[in-house]
């Protein structure tokens, strides 16, 4: 099924702004549709990169031809971290504003860019939400091939996936030389794909890749700096240090997630047990944009109580102190044990709402005051900010 135009739900700031999103998210596409008009560097133009890095010179002549209050759009900005310090300048002196986007934010910082000092916003995109898709949503699908509107738009959705890791491998790590074994990163990829949705066992995944734990540690940040994934921390209050859970570790794209696990068999039916992670990972990506975009809530986490290995609750949403559970299951019918995390989170201070989200059609409530919802209750919700009641 080919994708249709779809209206993103990104409002264009009124001043400068970072804006960073895994490859093939859209970024580029949406900054042409909202600035059509804007001067444009785009950093994997070669010829344009290899000119620059040689003499950054002709960026700042170019910069100086346009008037006060003119949008500049630098593409892939991490390639050139260096040109943010012309940047910094044309913003203080003449008032230009940057739409500066980029695949990662690892090289900005380890170039020590102080990220114009708070001069540029800070925006991240994520794939393709239902209320972008629209008619268009296939939540099946979704979870099969994700949301990347590079591959849903691929005539060939299956074989882009297979491809991306690889192009993400030769592109984003290889090309800007963010690990020095590739070999190990490569192993360490898929190992990170089983461990979507579970709390990261370091030690575990240094065993199963083959190296040390400490370089299994970058490893994962690198994941978050290149937006592929992102940990989600314990709900810590009052929790002693030895208490303390690990963060778990989230794909942002269930596709990707599923590329990286095997090239092979991409896109094909979902396994029984990879459908709860897959979609419990779609429902935080989505969580994490409505944070960004409307204000959810000010932090996410997941919540378990000390001592126990077992009882959880998925999200546990935040706001002045205030706090919304929700527990994710991709059943049909929701029985007994799918309660237990919410029922044991009921003492919380400041807890005001419980909700099981599930794959069945009909809503209800227990006596105990859980809210049972389908997901498309919780796609209104999102949708209409009510989440909060």
């Amino acid at each position: 099924m080919p994708l249709q135009s779809v209206t993103r739900l990104y409002r264009l700031p009124e001043s400068s702004f970072f804006l960073f999103g895994l490859r093939g998210v859209g970024k580029s596409t949406w900054i042409r549709s909202q600035l059509p008009d804007a001067r444009r560097f785009d950093l994997l133009d070669e010829t344009l990169y290899q000119r620059l890095l040689a003499d950054p010179a002709p960026f700042a002549a170019e910069l100086r031809t346009l008037a006060p209050g003119s949008w500049v759009v630098l593409d892939e900005t991490q390639r050139l971290p260096g040109l943010l310090n012309e940047v910094h300048r044309f913003i203080e002196e003449r008032r230009l504003r940057f739409a500066l986007l980029g695949s990662s934010a690892r090289k900005l910082r380890a170039a020590g860019v102080n990220l114009l000092a708070g001069r540029a916003l800070w925006r991240e995109m994520f794939p393709l939400t239902p209320e972008e898709l629209g008619s268009q949503l296939d939540l099946e699908r979704t979870l099969r091939i994700g949301a990347l509107p590079l591959v849903l738009a691929s005539p060939e959705p299956q074989e882009t996936l297979r491809t991306y890791v690889q192009l993400y491998l030769r592109e984003e790590i290889k090309g800007e030389a963010l690990v020095r074994n590739l070999p190990g990163f490569a192993r360490f990829l898929p190992v990170a794909a089983l461990c979507h949705g579970q709390s990261i066992n370091v030690s575990g995944l240094a065993r199963d890749a083959g190296v040390a734990r400490t370089t299994v540690e970058g490893y994962i940040q690198i994941l978050e700096d290149t937006l592929l994934a992102r940990r989600l921390p314990a709900y810590t209050a009052r929790l002693r240090v030895r208490e303390r859970k690990h963060p778990k570790l989230y794909w942002v794209d269930p596709g990707v997630a599923r590329a990286a696990k095997t090239v092979h068999g991409v896109g094909g039916p979902l396994y029984p047990e990879e459908r709860g992670a897959l979609l419990e990972g779609y429902i935080h990506t989505l969580l994490l944009t409505y944070m960004a975009e409307r204000e959810l809530a000010a932090e996410i986490s997941y919540w378990s109580p000390a001592g126990s290995r077992q009882t959880e609750v998925d999200f546990l949403l935040s706001r002045n102190s205030e706090h919304c559970a929700l527990e994710i299951k991709a059943t049909t019918r929701v029985q007994s044990q799918h309660l237990t995390g919410l029922r044991a989170i009921a003492p919380l201070p400041g807890l005001r709402r419980r909700v099981l989200v599930h794959q069945g059609e009909r809503p209800g409530r227990t006596e105990d005051g859980i809210e049972l919802w389908p997901i498309a209750t919780l796609l209104e919700a999102l949708q209409t900010n009510s989440l909060w009641p």
